[in-house]
């Protein structure tokens, strides 16, 4: 910013609701060219439109799916071909979703844009995550139906099976995007999943790499890998299992070079962290200090695999924003994994903003 614009800004910080007359006379200035300096500000993002609401810089953004997730437990072995006696939970999922409500009850403050039908599964989407984020900045459609993931899981826990219906997500473009672009230009941190159509991946990538933004990519599934930018310049972590991985460099992974050699690869196209998950192995990460492997947390008893990724991701994030360094975020980020592991809810609801003391505590 100029002189000019500087002197501009700290007066409406001083009188947000000075008129601009007001204003040019206090500044010594015309009120055209206050108006001119002042309609610069707002594209650059550093105020936002009338009254001149100063934005806040301190929020996390996620961007992507919000649905209701349906999980079949099945009693007993896994039989194909047949029906299988279950039982069912439901809850409200999503990957940006429960990343933000991770995040949020880790106490940071988060911004939800995502995209619901006018049903009853938006209703209880925004009623179970309203405590935990902002959820101004929801598009409803009408005549779309509310995302929604449905998932067999087998008597340990992990998941046999899964379908989604995130179709509504196909008009998640960068058109709607633009309309909060001062909130996303001054955000703490970007996060989105691949949710998201390819292009409005790529606008997130420009506007965070030309705004200095952090800026996270979390893919959804190896199908979803369609969706990601054809490099990573610009992307702060880039977090993906195995298979998303595979799908993305068009290789196969079959033994611990292997995985090293494609985090390596992760790294030529620009990221500069990546994460690559292994499950029970626990991850590999990567950056220009080098390749490192760490150990997933030992967990007795697996509940329910669902959600642990996710819990992983905002936990690695947390950390990162609360000041720990790179190597104990990813470790922060495995102690909420385990911990989502041996919950039968998708988000665990003892998460709290001391987690990461009472983490630090049992080390």
């Amino acid at each position: 910013m100029n002189e000019k614009e500087l002197l501009v800004l700290q007066a409406i910080k001083n009188n947000p609701f000075l008129s601009q007359q007001e204003m040019a006379e206090q500044l010594s200035m015309s009120r055209p060219a206050l108006a001119n300096i002042i309609s610069g500000l707002i594209k650059k993002g550093e105020i936002v439109g009338r009254a001149y609401v100063l934005p806040e810089k301190n929020s996390v953004v996620a961007i992507g799916g919000a649905n209701i997730d349906r999980k079949f437990h099945i009693d007993g072995r896994v039989q194909y071909g047949t029906s299988n006696p279950s039982s069912v939970t439901e809850s409200v999922g999503g990957v940006a979703r429960n990343i933000a409500e991770n995040l949020g009850r880790l106490g940071n403050e988060v911004k939800l844009i995502t995209l619901l039908g006018q049903d009853q599964d938006a209703k209880v989407i925004e009623h179970e995550s309203k405590a935990f984020m902002d959820l101004n900045y929801i598009e409803v459609f009408s005549d779309l139906k509310t995302g929604s993931y449905s998932a067999v899981l087998d008597q340990t826990g992990e998941l046999v099976l899964a379908m989604a219906d995130m179709s509504i997500y196909d008009q998640l473009q960068p058109s709607i995007l633009q309309k909060h672009e001062a909130i996303l230009s001054n955000a703490k941190c970007i996060i989105v999943d691949l949710n998201c159509p390819k292009e409005t991946v790529v606008y997130l990538q420009n506007l965070a790499c030309l705004r200095d933004i952090p800026f996270v990519i979390v893919p959804v599934s190896a199908p979803k890998m369609k969706n990601m930018p054809d490099d990573l310049i610009g992307v702060t972590y880039f977090i993906c299992n195995k298979e998303e991985a595979e799908m993305y460099l068009n290789i196969r992974m079959m033994n611990d070079r292997d995985y090293t050699d494609g985090v390596k690869k992760l790294l030529e196209k620009g990221a500069k962290n990546v994460v690559l998950t292994l499950g029970d192995r626990g991850v590999i990460v990567g950056n220009v200090n080098g390749i490192f492997y760490f150990d997933a947390v030992n967990v007795a008893e697996v509940i329910d695999v669902t959600g642990a990724g996710d819990a992983f991701v905002s936990a690695l994030v947390h950390g990162v924003l609360y000041g720990e360094s790179f190597s104990d975020a990813v470790k922060f980020g495995l102690y909420n994994a385990a911990k989502t592991l041996q919950s039968d809810k998708t988000v665990r609801q003892e998460l709290n903003a001391d987690e990461i003391n009472h983490w630090r505590e049992q080390l």
